[in-house]
């Protein structure tokens, strides 16, 4: 048996209060939860940003978001004006996958619902609201927290490849921002923008050209303004060209480069090239030799106008760069002062010389009779041009040169032009009395009316007419007594030739019984006269048999049957 004393176990309440409670792991998974929650939310923070626009345009505190590509790298936490009271700073929490967008390059801007640059865009913020778009920038940058937004959508954005140039001209037109850039009717790119050059004599304008278009683009190619719609009225009738229509509305600019510059290297970003005002100008400018000249007029040149054609043949050699006005001292009068260029280039086959030698030239043709006179270029408009041609009978005129400028004498007088041939035609109706002409109009038609209405030219009609009716009755009864004679006519020619034949035998027996007798003559003779007489009645009778009514109104010229 043993002796060891077996020891009691406590349960219940002292038991229970050792062990621990489940109910504890409710706030410790919250407490998880949360801590997960906050960690993943401060590794997911960014930085906080600010942004300054005009205005807020739609934005809401901790509703706006801001997204890049549809995906929110952001959101709006305050809307307030800025330290100048007149711009609005947007703050807002970035979230970490944006940090490394963000830099000084980085644009933003408000959408919204908006007509721009020929589109309209934004419409889905008509349910969701405004938010703030980013665009990364191209290139890298310093990083930034502080902005300046845009206050409206970049034309081309920066992940778009292409190559920007520098278009130089004096005025923009119509050209706006989001212009389309036109190459072969067709769009590839857009104008950016434009800023004020130095000494503000042109504007220069950023022209982006989408890849691969901008292959095409040389250091010869050719930009000009393609704005609006051009109307020319020719002797093809009315010719209007645009285009495009979008061109039309927003304003436009195309490009086209020579054949003789094709193969050469495309043209590097920034390279600056002139805007020329249309295509004609643009077409002029390809040429690479020009002349200038200028001529003195003195008389109207009204019509004539910077950009009007300079004509040989009818067909355009150059064109008119200035017409003004000019006090010549040699003769105290003032002149039409006309500058102008030529393009020997569009005449084939012509080889001109160079330095001296082309200044011979010019005064053997001006020695030779070359002139230049104004010319109709269209009778509706009344615009005028100017046209050179080689006149041997000109009056002589001395040769000179202004600078780098040939003098051309003007040639005065008719030269055929059709407005001055219609002016002249125009003075010369003035000068016909067609006042008086009516009058005497006037005067014949009161007469002719009197006359007309006059009894007695009423009385004469009446009493010709009933003259004419009775020598229509005296003719028909001519016509019947003369049926039975006309009848007759063919026996009486039988007689007589009977009684002459008869009168024939009697005389050949009186002949024969006292040949040679001067009664054998005459009778030989009566004879003789006899037939002749028979003979002419009997052509008498045939001819009255077939016309009848020769007895009256002599031979008719269509027999009657």
């Amino acid at each position: 048996m043993s002796d060891e004393i077996p020891s009691a176990v406590v349960h219940g309440r002292a038991a229970r209060r050792r062990r621990i409670s489940l109910i504890w792991a409710v706030p410790l998974v919250t407490v998880l939860v949360a801590g997960w929650l906050a960690w993943d939310t401060m590794s997911k923070r960014g930085p906080r940003i600010e942004i300054r626009f005009d205005a807020a345009s739609g934005l809401q505190a901790n509703q706006s978001r801001i997204r890049y590509r549809d995906v929110e790298l952001g959101a709006v936490e305050k809307i307030a004006l800025g330290p100048d009271r007149r711009h609005v700073v947007v703050t807002a929490r970035m979230t970490r996958e944006a940090e490394p967008l963000l830099n000084d390059k980085t644009r933003f801007w408000v959408v919204k619902p908006r007509f721009f640059a020929g589109a309209v865009s934004g419409l889905e913020t008509l349910v969701s609201g405004s938010y703030i778009q980013l665009e990364p920038a191209g290139v890298d940058g310093a990083p930034a927290t502080s902005f300046v937004g845009l206050e409206d959508p970049p034309v081309v954005r920066a992940a778009v490849p292409g190559t920007t140039f520098r278009l130089q001209t004096r005025r923009i037109g119509s050209l706006n921002q989001g212009s389309p850039i036109l190459f072969r009717d067709m769009a590839v790119g857009e104008v950016l923008g434009w800023d004020v050059s130095e000494m503000a004599k042109d504007v220069i304008i950023h022209a982006f050209v989408r890849a691969p278009y901008d292959r095409y683009v040389h250091e010869k190619t050719l930009f000009w303004n393609a704005s609006g719609a051009a109307v020319q009225l020719g002797g093809a009738g009315v010719k209007l060209e645009l285009e495009s229509l979008r061109a039309l509305v927003l304003g436009g600019i195309a490009f086209s480069t020579p054949e003789n510059a094709i193969e050469t290297p495309p043209a590097p970003e920034g390279t600056p090239f002139p805007l020329h005002a249309d295509r004609q100008a643009a077409e002029t400018a390809a040429f690479d030799r020009s002349l200038k000249f200028v001529s003195y007029f003195k008389g109207s040149v009204a019509g004539l106008a910077a950009g009007g054609a300079v004509t040989l043949h009818g067909l355009r050699i150059g064109g008119i760069s200035e017409v003004s006005l000019r006090y010549d001292q040699a003769t105290d009068d003032i002149v039409a002062e006309v500058h102008y260029g030529v393009e020997p280039d569009r005449i084939a086959r012509l080889k001109l010389p160079h330095g001296n030698d082309l200044d011979k030239a010019m005064e053997d043709l001006v020695r030779r009779g070359l002139r230049t006179r104004l010319e109709s270029a269209s009778i509706v408009t009344g615009a005028k041009q100017l046209a050179m041609d080689v006149v041997p009978t000109a009056p002589a005129a001395p040769f000179g040169k202004e600078g780098d400028a040939y003098v051309i004498p003007p040639l005065d007088g008719d030269t055929g032009d059709i407005a001055a041939s219609a002016a002249a035609l125009v003075a010369r109706l003035h000068t016909i009395p067609f006042e008086q002409i009516g009058d005497n109009l006037n005067k014949t038609l009161e007469g002719a009316s009197g006359t007309a209405n006059d009894p007695k030219l009423r009385q004469a009609i009446g009493a010709l007419s009933e003259a004419i009716v009775a020598t229509q009755t005296l003719v028909t009864a001519l016509n019947k007594g003369a049926d039975p004679l006309l009848r007759r006519l063919p026996a009486i020619a039988a007689s007589l030739e009977q009684t002459i034949s008869q009168a024939g035998a009697l005389i050949s027996s009186l002949g024969d019984g006292r040949g040679g007798s001067q009664l054998g003559r005459d009778t030989n003779r009566l004879m003789s006269q006899l037939s002749e007489a028979a003979r002419s009645v009997r052509i008498l009778a045939e001819m009255l048999a077939r016309h009848p009514e020769a007895l009256i109104r002599g031979r008719a010229d269509q027999e009657v049957r």
